[in-house]
């Protein structure tokens, strides 16, 4: 009657639907609802005839049709979980964090993971008695000893939530990270790793995410405000040149980002300090495109370097750099050093 009845009114009724997952499903539970309406036969018939039989022989036909219910359900899970993670994973499209599309792929596997184990426990429950007991615990040992030895990566898996909670970084990202010479961009937050290209190199390098969580990273591209910023900071040495001079020099570097497309208008140019007979001028200005990042450099290099001449600034007695404070405090720490 079921097979007859109940199960072609639902295959009819789904056959209606625009999506496939519901008739793949039909056709999973199909052949194990058979087995569990066959299981409930046999405990009836079990239960009117349990007066008629010795108790031990009740008690083993009742743990075996309870183990054969258990087999029913679990493979009835094992065989929908890629289901249910295809639905998963239409559910997270909708969905803005990226945290959710990086678990569901491991969901399916999770569940046909625990509908085994729970067959096994059981099986071995029946099979070995009051010796159950011992080999959850010894199970149970194993998984501590094992957990042990896997803490670092099982630390990475939730060193990942806190990547995806609190926002440190996405994929696209330009950061800088401590102990990596210049910018970087994030290709890939996987479950246990970040895999970052290294523009300098254009190589790729893969760190642990328990290591990105420990505040090793500057983001570029979360910069606050509606336009992008990326820092371009230089320290100009000039000796031997008057406060008149020195006023007009700091002047003419803050028109000179207004003439750089890839440069934003506002800059910042102060003078710094005086070391012995140098006026010390640092200049800040942001580019707002990483594209053009050394682009940017290079023509406010050359802009500099023409206003300099424009002033008759004699260039031998010019000390022109990048400024390294940061890049300094990150080599050091690798027991590194910069000339």
């Amino acid at each position: 009657m079921f097979f007859s009845i109940a199960i072609k009114r639902i295959k009819h009724f789904t056959s209606g639907t625009d999506t496939t997952l519901d008739d793949e499903l039909v056709e999973i539970l199909e052949q194990p609802s058979g087995w569990l309406i066959f299981i409930a036969g046999l405990w009836i018939v079990q239960v009117i005839l349990a007066e008629n039989l010795k108790p031990q022989v009740s008690e083993m036909l009742a743990k075996i049709l309870n183990l054969s219910a258990i087999v029913a359900v679990a493979y009835i899970v094992y065989r929908t979980s890629p289901l249910l993670g295809e639905i998963l994973r239409k559910l997270t499209l909708n969905t803005k964090t990226e945290l959710d599309d990086l678990l569901v792929p491991y969901v399916p596997r999770l569940f046909q993971t625990a509908a085994i184990a729970v067959v096994v426990l059981k099986a071995s429950e029946l099979l070995l008695g009051a010796s159950a007991n011992a080999l959850i615990g010894l199970l149970g040992g194993a998984g501590i000893t094992f957990g042990l030895l896997l803490k670092d990566i099982i630390y990475d898996w939730f060193c990942t939530i806190v990547i995806y909670t609190d926002n440190l970084y996405r994929p696209g990202d330009w950061m800088m990270v401590e102990g990596i010479d210049g910018i970087v961009q994030v290709l890939e937050i996987g479950i246990r790793t970040t895999k970052l290209r290294l523009a300098k190199w254009d190589s790729i390098q893969k760190i642990p995410n328990s290591k990105m969580i420990t505040g090793i990273v500057e983001n570029w591209s979360q910069n606050p405000g509606s336009e992008q910023s990326f820092g371009i900071n230089l320290i100009l040495k000039i000796d031997g040149i008057s406060a008149e001079k020195t006023a007009i020099i700091c002047e003419s570097l803050r028109e000179l980002p207004k003439s750089i497309n890839s440069l934003h208008d506002e800059g910042l140019i102060w003078l710094d300090r005086l070391e012995q007979n140098a006026r010390v001028i640092n200049i800040r200005v942001f580019s707002n495109n990483i594209d053009f990042y050394e682009n940017s450099c290079e023509q406010l290099n050359i802009d500099i370097l023409s206003l300099l001449e424009k002033e008759g600034i004699n260039t031998l007695h010019l000390e022109f750099r990048t400024y390294l404070e940061s890049y300094k405090q990150t080599w050091e720490k690798t027991g590194k050093s910069i000339n």
